[in-house]
């Protein structure tokens, strides 16, 4: 790629990320993008609060939200966001501050060797960018200490910073765990692959179960049963509610409130009171087929945590394919549909998506192609003759620069959905679980697609005909000595991908739109109402891809780090901005991202590492090449002892900890009302405006589960959950 292209591509983001953001400091300003832009907020709105904002200062662009986001602290993240949000700050944070040591190394000492290296011939535009890297460096030459001091202290860094947020998330989970102690899920055990025995239901084979191996302990079970008539009912509600709370006015319901306090006519109590007949008719009617509906899946309580612990992490039979427990997921966080899936096919389910992954992945090999191609113009005009001219047009600067970045990007919209989907068939239990196993494939899928096969795409197509390959020396020979070459297109995927989708994610264009069809066309005063879930299966594998660029490229083509660092420094404020405002909080894994982030950070270390020594070693710097090995066991080894000393409190629960919960409970006389609360808990599915509170056990949730609608209450002084809910 030449100089002109990127800095065609470089004009056109910069021009749609001032408009995008300047529109968007006018439209959240509006009245009617309440939704679109607040939705978090309406949660915590006041009875009587109005917008602060004049009719001339609304039509004035203005960065007052960037000073907001600024002036948050953790705390406020992790109230509005959970542990997820905070943790996914905290990667932003990291990136910046080892890109900004990167950047300051590499910008002032790595680059300008490279730039008087003198081993390209620089008249010819197709080396224009390759002067800025480390293949204008000669062989032997002894500026190469530079990348080689640069790549040690990047490296140290790193170590440093991942240790540390390692050892920060780790501690920010327990202190989650001592300041929500009675959450449900530390009391249930979730039973799968239940044995069906002749002439019993399988209530009565758990009950029998758990009655014999765990007398003292159980308490009760509640059992799983297929989505029928009475789930159906339960939607119908759910649309009754949304549709009576959008003709109502929003104040009205911010208050706690009980159904007895309302008048006779008022239209929520009557759409109750037939709720509760309704369903109590239902019920009784299909009393006697409950039986036939019951699924292999059950969750069984326990009267102390310690007890639901042990039974989660014991195999319950010789069979280990019945009989299987672990911890259930919070009430809000379980993904009902997939509990009657039977265990025993789940890995039929993995091994099929397993094959749908990879087909997906080579069918994305056209498009990555074709981008590469549209690169190398010249080449093209060369192997396809009716292309001949094009190189010459005075668009050839933006088919080259700007257009394969856009192609790519289009393309990549398609991933998360796709990862969501697979994760949901292979039978994820929580929702939480199945956006994390999206992640974890989207960035896998990243990693091999957009990062790896465009680079040997990429160096393939620039020299394919001056290198062959004939063995895995001469791949990483091709790897080492093209793979520079490449910082110019990651330069605008940054741009395209990561600028733009900043923008993108501040405007919400989509919700916008379809909001303003439901106030405008469709005259719905409230206008939309879906509120969202932070996109953690789309934003971090972004994340971390950009971090994979940052650390190849950091020695290799310096230039590539102010424009991460734009990025990260804009992603920082977006999404906090998006955590405050935008996204609710339904669930949560409690910080399980970030070991994933980890494991991330530390493969893109040893690509940079395995590139580097690689580079060296044909450079005729074999000094630096053989430390660059080490360098590369070294973080291995870090990786092995973060592993060992942190992701135990990631995958499990401290026994010390529980037992004392467990006294303090039995010593404080609260036990009985903890467990009168548990066994109603996973009862009741419910309509939430807002953030799912975080203890439902806590006294300081006044729940009835005697009426179809339920009105969940806080200590005074506190509104964060003082949201209307609506059960069957």
């Amino acid at each position: 790629m030449i100089l002109p292209a990127l800095l065609t591509s470089a004009g056109f983001n910069i021009v749609i990320c001032i408009g995008f953001f300047s529109l968007y400091s006018i439209l959240r300003k509006q009245p009617y993008n309440l939704k679109v832009y607040f939705g978090q907020r309406l949660a915590q709105l006041q009875p009587g609060q109005k917008s602060q904002y004049y009719f001339f200062d609304r039509l004035i662009p203005s960065a007052g939200w960037l000073v907001k986001a600024w002036e948050a602290s953790d705390d406020d993240i992790c109230a509005c966001g959970g542990i997820d949000g905070l943790v996914f700050i905290r990667l932003i944070v990291f990136c910046i501050r080892i890109f900004s040591v990167a950047a300051v190394l590499c910008i002032f000492i790595v680059l300008p060797v490279n730039l008087f290296g003198q081993a390209i011939d620089q008249t010819s535009p197709e080396t224009q960018m390759d002067i800025f890297t480390i293949r204008n460096v000669p062989e032997g030459s002894t500026g190469l200490w530079a990348h080689f001091f640069s790549l040690y202290v990047i490296s140290v860094s790193a170590y440093v910073l991942l240790y540390i947020e390692f050892k920060n998330v780790a501690r920010m989970r327990l202190e989650q765990a001592i300041r929500f102690p009675r959450k449900p899920s530390h009391y249930t055990v979730l039973v799968r692959g239940i044995p069906w025995s002749p002439g019993e239901s399988y209530s009565e084979v758990v009950s029998k179960h758990f009655t014999s191996w765990y007398n003292v302990s159980y308490l009760a079970h509640q059992m799983v049963y297929q989505s029928g008539a009475i789930q159906k009912l339960m939607t119908e509600t759910e649309k009754i509610y949304n549709v009576l709370k959008e003709s109502t006015p929003i104040n009205q319901y911010v208050q706690p409130i009980t159904l007895e306090a309302l008048p006779p006519t008022n239209p929520l109590k009557i759409v109750a009171a037939e709720t509760e007949t309704a369903f109590k008719k239902h019920k009784h009617k299909h009393k006697s087929d409950m039986k036939g509906q019951e699924c292999a899946a059950a969750f069984v309580f326990f009267r102390t945590r310690y007890a639901a612990m042990v039974a989660s992490h014991t195999i319950q039979s010789k069979d280990p394919m019945l009989w299987v427990s672990d911890f259930a997921p919070e009430p809000h966080d379980v993904y009902w549909a997939n509990l009657c899936i039977p265990y025993r096919y789940l890995w039929i389910r993995k091994t099929l998506v397993f094959i749908g992954t990879i087909l997906f992945s080579v069918w994305f090999l056209l498009p990555t192609t074709l981008v590469q191609g549209l690169c190398n113009i010249a080449l093209l005009e060369s192997t396809f003759p009716f292309l001949k001219g094009v190189s010459e047009r005075f668009y050839a600067n933006i088919i080259s620069g700007y257009l394969p970045s856009l192609v790519l990007t289009f393309f990549v919209l398609l991933v998360p959905p796709v990862m969501l989907m697979f994760a949901t068939l292979e039978g994820a239990v929580s929702r939480s679980g199945r956006k994390k196993s999206a992640c974890c494939k989207a960035i896998i899928f990243f990693f091999w697609n957009i990062f790896l096969y465009n680079l040997f795409t990429g160096t393939w197509w620039d020299r394919m005909r001056l290198l062959t390959v004939s063995g895995l020396k001469d791949m990483a020979i091709l790897l080492g000595n093209l793979v520079p070459g490449q910082a110019p297109f990651f330069m605008t995927y940054i741009m395209t991908t990561g600028w733009a989708s900043l923008a993108y994610e501040l405007m919400q264009p989509f919700v916008l739109i379809v909001n303003w069809f439901c106030q405008f066309v469709l005259m719905r005063k409230e206008g939309y109402g879906d509120l969202y879930t932070f996109p953690y299966h789309t934003e971090v594998p972004r994340t971390l891809l950009f971090t994979l660029l940052g650390f190849t490229f950091a020695i290799l083509a310096p230039l590539i780090l102010p424009f991460l660092l734009v990025y990260y420094f804009f992603a920082y404020f977006v999404y906090r901005n998006q955590i405050l405002n935008v996204y609710i909080t339904r669930y949560n894994t409690n910080g399980n991202y970030w070991p994933v982030a980890h494991n991330a950070a530390v493969f893109s270390l040893v690509v940079m590492q395995t590139i580097a020594s690689i580079i060296f070693g044909m450079k005729n710097f074999g000094t630096a090449s053989g430390f660059a090995l080490i360098l590369i066991i070294f973080t291995l080894l870090f990786n092995l002892y973060c592993r060992h000393k942190f992701l135990p409190l990631f995958t499990n629960k401290a026994v010390q900890d529980l037992i004392e919960m467990d006294r303090h409970d039995e010593h404080s006389g609260k036990l009985e009302e903890i467990l009168s609360r548990l066994l109603s808990s996973y009862n009741n599915v419910g309509v939430f405006s807002g953030n799912h509170p975080t203890d439902l056990l806590s006294p300081e949730y006044e729940i009835h589960n005697d009426d179809p609608m339920v009105v969940t209450r806080r200590k005074e002084g506190e509104t964060r959950f003082g949201f209307l809910v609506c059960y069957c």
